[in-house]
Parts: structure tokens; C-alpha cells; sequence
């Protein structure tokens, strides 16, 4: 039995530590704080096939199955597009192929991301969801 916690408590405890925080330059440092302590990724998975198409700056994204879960690293040269990759691997990685494919992730509307990241990063934002759900649909099966 696997006790790793569900997409809608991780995506809680997110909105609830974004929640301590009053302002959003206090949120942008812990979204760079939150990248900051996203594990490195190999140099060797860094390859032009796991970058993010729709992305200004550089992400990648390893996606792999084990036990039928999926689990994801991901990095980028962009600190805070790091900070956000790191909280949709710590939301989704772990996570049930079909959980991911057909989530919400609502974090980032209750957070207030959608009205406080610029359109480029938004539409890489997207993509990262967009890549994540299409790998978690291609390699779950």
C-alpha cells in the first residue's frame, strides 16, 4: 500500500504555505526558494527531447514509471520557472497515471499565480501541466 498523499492534500499544503505569506514579492522568494530545493536533474537527462516546447526559458522534464505511479524531475536556467516546476513535481510526481491525467490543478488559481505571472511565463507554466499530463497518459498504460 503506498502512502504517498493524494494531488488535492499536496496542492493544500501548497496554498496553505503560499497563505503565509502577505505579499508577493514574499511569494516570488519562496517560489525561488522552492526551486532552489528542487533535486539537481542529470546532465545526461537533459536532452532537446525533454525540453518544454512553449517555454521562453529552458525546462526540462524526465518522466518516468515505477509501479504505476508516475514520477517527474524537472529543471530549468530560470529560477522562479524552477520554482514552479518544483511545486508541479511535488504536486504530481508519485502520483497514479490517470490522477494526473484528469486533475485540476487549482493550487495555482487559489495561489493567485494566473494573475501574477507575466503571459510568457503563464503559457510555460501551461505547457509544464500540458507535457506532464501527456506523459503521465503516454507511459501509465
Amino acid at each position: 500500500m503506498n502512502n504517498h498523499p493524494n494531488i488535492a492534500t499536496l496542492s493544500n499544503q501548497l496554498v496553505e504555505d503560499f497563505s503565509l505569506f502577505d505579499n508577493w514579492e514574499d511569494k516570488y522568494e519562496y517560489i525561488i526558494d522552492l526551486g532552489k530545493k528542487l533535486p539537481p536533474m542529470a546532465a545526461e537527462l537533459k536532452t532537446e527531447e525533454r525540453k518544454i516546447k512553449g517555454c521562453q526559458s529552458t525546462v526540462w522534464l524526465y518522466s518516468e514509471n515505477k509501479d504505476g505511479r508516475i514520477y517527474f524531475q524537472a529543471d530549468s536556467d530560470a529560477i522562479i520557472v524552477k520554482g514552479l516546476a518544483s511545486m508541479l513535481v511535488k504536486v504530481l510526481s508519485g502520483q497514479k497515471p490517470e490522477d494526473i491525467v484528469l486533475t485540476n490543478l487549482d493550487f495555482i488559481e487559489k495561489i493567485g499565480l494566473k494573475s501574477h505571472l507575466a503571459q510568457t511565463r503563464a503559457n510555460g507554466l501551461n505547457a509544464m501541466i500540458k507535457q506532464m499530463k501527456l506523459d503521465a497518459a503516454i507511459i501509465g498504460n
